[in-house]
């Protein structure tokens, strides 16, 4: 299922305040109807996602003095990609290094569907390799999120 979101609206949707710059703040998606809809709030407004939120993340706001970050090329997340491949202890890691690459267009969303013990797998090609694969969504444990955020960037940028 492809969704449109709008981008950051720089106001938390609780408060209505303007956020200051490196300030983190949580997004929700949320359907509407026919529609999507992305709600920005403050960390100390952040009460969880609400009940039908389709995803949410958090983010940080950009400093604009900060020089900005670059992630490493294409390839080189390629290849990290691949050194997880046979780590089933990092099954969380591969499926957010995964939703990143799609954000990136490196790989394509085909499909989401359950395998025969009903869990959540994504079906991904990669253009480049003329490759499918298919990702086991293990989605991270709240103390766990940080520290992939933590391990990602140290590792690709």
């Amino acid at each position: 299922m492809d969704y449109e979101v709008q981008g950051f609206t720089r106001h938390c949707h609780a408060s209505g305040r303007e956020f200051a710059p490196g300030e983190w703040y949580y997004s929700v998606l949320m359907t509407e109807g026919a529609e999507s809809k992305r709600y920005d709030y403050a960390a100390d407004a952040w009460q969880g996602p609400p009940e039908g939120a389709v995803g949410w993340w958090k983010s940080q706001v950009p400093d604009r003095t900060v020089k900005k970050k670059h992630w490493a090329p294409n390839d080189v997340m390629l290849c990290f990609f691949d050194e997880l491949t046979d780590q089933s202890d990092r099954l969380d890691v591969r499926y957010v290094l995964t939703l990143l690459l799609v954000r990136r267009r490196v790989f394509r969303l085909e499909e989401e569907k359950r395998d025969a013990e009903g869990r959540e797998v994504l079906s991904v090609y990669c253009p480049r390799r003329e490759t499918a694969y298919a990702i086991s969504a293990v989605l991270p444990s709240p103390e766990r999120i940080e520290q992939i955020q933590q391990e990602l960037a140290a590792l690709l940028q």
